[in-house]
């Protein structure tokens, strides 16, 4: 899979776990905001930490 394709995955990904705006995030605050989110952490919490 492609760098684009990867990117594209994990925002779909994001965008289902409920993280909004996520557009400018880079691939490891996505995995980040993911990994969060599968532990429980609320989505908006978890994009906001990960952005740190």
């Amino acid at each position: 899979m492609g760098d684009r394709e990867m990117l594209h995955e994990l925002r779909q990904q994001a965008h289902n776990a409920g993280i909004e705006g996520n557009s400018k995030m880079t691939e490891d605050q996505l995995r980040d905001a993911l990994r969060r989110v599968g532990k429980g952490e609320p989505a908006q919490m978890a994009k906001q930490q990960a952005k740190r």
